[in-house]
Parts: C-alpha cells; structure tokens; sequence
C-alpha cells in the first residue's frame, strides 16, 4: 500500500520528468499539465477538499510571485540596464585586460565574475556571460562553456542574492540564516576543487595546473573564506557576492606576481592556427582588441560608474541585514502577514515590502542607471522587455510553487518520504543530493529545485532522526549540481559561443564531472549526519 502511494504521488514528477526530457516540452508548459495532475491526485486520491486544494495554489503562487519573482526580474532588470547603458562593455573590458594567460583569465572571468553573476542575477547568466566573455578573447568556445558549467554548479545555492535558500526556508521551515550555514558547510568540499577542475579543462588536462597552482589556490581560498563567513554570519543573501568580489581582487594580484610571464602555450596570444575556426575571433581580432584597450584605457570614474549599479547592491543589501540592527529593526516590521490556506495547518505567509532583495535591488538599479545616464524611458522600456523575456520563467516557478503546496498540504510528500525512508533507511542521505540533482535537471533552477524536493527532504529527514537543515542543505547542493547537465543550462551556454546544435557534445563532455560530484556529495552528505544532529 505504502509501494502504491508512493509511485502515485510521483506521478506529477513523472510527468514533469518526461514532458521537458523526452517530450522536449517548454517548462511553463509542462508544469502547468504537472499542476493539473497534482490537483487531481490531491482531490481524488489524497481527498483534499476542492476548495482547500484551490488556496493552497493560491499560496503557491503568491509565494512564487513574492519575494521569488520579485528579485528575479530585479536582478535581471539589473544586468539589462547595464547591457543598454554599455557599462557591461566596460566591466568586460577590465577583466579581460588583467592577463593574457587562458587559465587566469577563466579564473578571472568564469570563476569569479561568473560567481559573481550567479550572486546577482542566476537564471544562466552566470553561465552564459562568462562563456561568451572567454571564447570572445580567444578561448576554446567549449572549453569555456564546459568550465562555466562545472563552476556555476555550487554557487546556485546562493544564487539571485539568496533566494533559492530564502525558498527553501519557505518550504521547509527552516530558517534561511539556518540554511546558509549548513549550506555553506556541505558545498565547501565541492567549491573548493571547482577552480582546480576549471584550470584542467581550458589547459588540457592536469599538466595545466603547473605554473598556475598558486594562484589557483589563491583564487579558490579567497573566494572560500569569505563566502563561508559571510554565509554564517550575515545569511544566504551575500555569501557569492563577497566570495567572487574578494576572489577576483586577490586573484588579479595573484596573476601579477606569480604569473607575470605566463607561458606560451596557454597565452591568448600565441594560439595554434590550427584552433583558430574553433575561436569566435582570430589572433588579429585579439591583437586588435588588446591595442585598442592599451590605447583606451577605462578611468577611475568610468569604471565606478559602471559597477554602480552592483556596489549599491552589495553595500544596501549589506547594511540592511541584520549585521546592521538599527536599519534592520526599522524596516523589518514594514511587513504584512497572512495564512492563505484555508484548510488546517496553514503556514503564514510574510509580504515584506521595503526589506527584501528585490525591492532593495531595484532601487539600486534605478539609481545606477541616472549614475550611468540612463533615462526614465529607457528603464521602463528595459523593465517591460525584461518582463516579456521572462514570463514564462514566472509561470514556470508559479506553476512548481503551486504543485510543491498541493503536494505538501494533501500528505503526498509525506507518503513519499515515508517510503524512502522504510526503502533506504539510514543510506538515504548517500541519495538526497542525487534527488536534487534530479530537480535541477529537471527544472534548471535551483530554486525550482527547493520548492519541489526540498520539502520532501526535511520530512524523509525528521522521519529518520536527521537534522532537516543538513539534509535540505543537500538537496540544494544536488540542484546545482543538475544544472550541470541541465538541458536549459546546455542551451544556454552552447547559443552564448554561436554554438546552437552541439548541445549533445558539451553533455556528453560534462557528465563525467557531473557524476564525480554527486559521489562526492552523496559521500559528504552521509559522514555529516553522522556528526550534525
């Protein structure tokens, strides 16, 4: 009976599993047939009260839409106003012209800046900029999305200033301050060997490394240290946003004094010829690009202009948390709560209207634009487009929040959890970070990921005595981890290097790692419930 529950609860994922999979169905598409079926189950199998059913939806989306979607489009909003001010030109422009070694530079651009975009924005940009940036100046195109994909695997956890874990914390119960520690503490392993792995895959194998280990271990130490203090400290929101700010300052003197020299097989310069119609530029184009940055070099003031937007993000949102109680006492209680479901046991949902990510990140953004010249006009005109882009990502997260709900207040994430734990018993944790994988190859996202395994998690969890911090810490790191091979993250970073078509080769060459890192996660994942309680 319990075997029974379980594969009907699973029908919605099932589903969901094989409309975007085998069907190739777009996701908005596929979660909304995913939604229906799970009402249907809910009301038929589960009994749910039709009208109980209904509000629970409800919930699901005014979740989705506050605070979820809410600093989606603000961070994207973000990033598109720089692209139409041309201040993304110039951020670039700096990064590139720190070095002309190919490892550096993917430290610089695909770990650093990339986790930095990943802290801001998500939703494949953090894969997609970074990609383009290092096959623009002269790397192997799939090189540099191989080594995006691997890299963005871990900081998805903290991704779009937070959210996923500010989801996740929704869902589970568990406090999203909670989350960031833990987090923070099962990613470590895994983010650390990120920039090793990266140095291998643009340099051709492990030799790569010599000549650049140091400054591959300064990259990733000075990300690490303060990306795990800020997690623990301040919370989920900053943990990438400090990491990739301190990793590319200290890896930009790194380069200068360990690798003022680099060597001509791994120079930008000094490409083979023979690679070069693998390369979205030439040599000369490169040689030209270089000159015409020596001959325009970016100022002081043109520089701070063009980062504003991203230094008001990081100072405001650093001061309002609760590192800064005297503002965070002020604004927090700016607030509306109500309990939207109508059945029993009816978790209270918060509206934050002044202290959240996205209201701060917007004003950010609107004042960086008039600090960058950008009219009234054309900030509208970049927030519709922005809106019109992204819709369908809105109906996706409305669509997996609802079915989370539905599947939680009917008892189906109950039942499947309670026959994992009588399947697997006390080897479930080796699997949680493989269920998460599965969301993030699913969903592409994250946050996705948290809404519909992360309540799952901290159930399967309480049902066996583990902490549910730890085992949706798990899930979490598992969701990044399928993004790795996440047919959306695929297609993202193969149309960033004019490479639509070669899907097939980047998973094919990208899976390997991905197994890696989910044995090593499942292995992590075990030993700590044997010690976090």
């Amino acid at each position: 009976m319990l075997f029974l529950k379980f594969l009907i609860a699973m029908l919605p994922i099932i589903c969901l599993i094989i409309a975007l999979s085998g069907l190739k169905m777009p996701a908005h598409k596929a979660t909304s047939i995913a939604l229906v079926i799970t009402m249907f189950l809910g009301i038929v199998f589960w009994k749910l009260n039709s009208v109980y059913a209904v509000s629970a939806v409800f919930e699901g989306v005014l979740n989705a839409l506050w605070p979820i979607c809410l600093v989606i489009v603000a961070a994207l909003f973000t990033y598109n106003l720089t692209l139409r001010t041309g201040a993304m030109e110039t951020i670039k422009r700096m990064l590139a012209g720190v070095s002309s070694d190919k490892r550096v530079l993917t430290l610089i651009i695909g770990w650093g800046f990339g986790s930095f975009m990943e802290g801001m924005a998500g939703f494949g940009t953090a894969v997609a900029i970074p990609a383009s940036m290092l096959a623009g100046i002269g790397l192997n195109p799939f090189a540099a999305v191989l080594s995006c994909l691997v890299a963005n695997s871990t900081p998805t956890a903290f991704g779009s200033v937070g959210i996923p874990l500010v989801t996740l914390s929704s869902v589970t119960g568990v406090s999203s301050h909670t989350l960031a520690a833990s987090t923070a503490m099962i990613e470590v392993i895994i983010t650390f060997i990120s920039p090793f792995i990266m140095v291998c895959i643009v340099g051709g194998g492990i030799k790569a490394l010599k000549g650049a280990f140091t400054i591959t271990l300064v990259a990733a130490l000075s990300f690490i240290i303060p990306w795990y203090i800020t997690a623990v400290v301040v919370g989920a929101e900053l943990p990438n946003i400090v990491g990739s700010i301190c990793c590319m300052a200290c890896t930009v003197i790194a380069a200068k004094i360990f690798n003022s020299k680099p060597e001509a097989e791994y120079s930008i310069e000094n490409l083979d010829k023979s690679k070069e119609s693998a390369l979205l530029v030439t040599k000369e184009q490169i040689s030209a690009s270089v000159n015409q940055d020596k001959e325009e070099a970016i100022s002081f003031e043109k520089a701070l202009q063009a980062w504003c937007p991203f230094i008001l993000i990081f100072v405001m949102l650093l001061f309002t948390s609760t590192l800064f109680p005297a503002i965070n006492r002020l604004i927090a209680p700016i607030k509306s709560v109500v309990v939207v479901y109508a059945g029993k046991g009816g978790s209270k949902l918060a509206f934050s209207w002044i202290n959240t990510p996205g209201i701060i990140i917007f004003v950010a953004a609107i004042i960086g634009g008039f600090v960058q010249g950008a009219k009234v006009s054309t900030m509208l005109e970049v927030l519709l487009t922005t809106l019109k882009g992204n819709w369908k990502t809105i109906v996706t997260i409305c669509c997996v929040m609802a079915v989370a709900k539905v599947m939680g207040y009917s008892g189906m994430i109950a039942d499947i959890a309670s026959f994992l734990v009588v399947a697997t018993g006390r080897a479930y944790p080796l699997i949680s970070p493989l269920i998460g994988a599965v969301g993030g190859f699913v969903t592409g996202s994250g946050t996705s990921t948290c809404v519909l395994f992360g309540g799952l998690q901290a159930k399967t969890a309480q049902n066996l005595g583990i902490s549910p911090a730890w085992m949706a810490a798990a899930n979490v790191l598992g969701g990044g981890l399928g993004k790795m091979i996440c047919p959306q993250s695929i297609a993202i970073g193969a149309s960033s290097i004019n490479k639509s078509g070669s899907e097939s080769k980047i998973l094919g060459s990208v899976f390997k790692y991905f197994l890696c890192y989910v044995v090593i996660a499942g292995i992590i994942c075990f030993l700590g419930t044997l010690f976090i309680k």
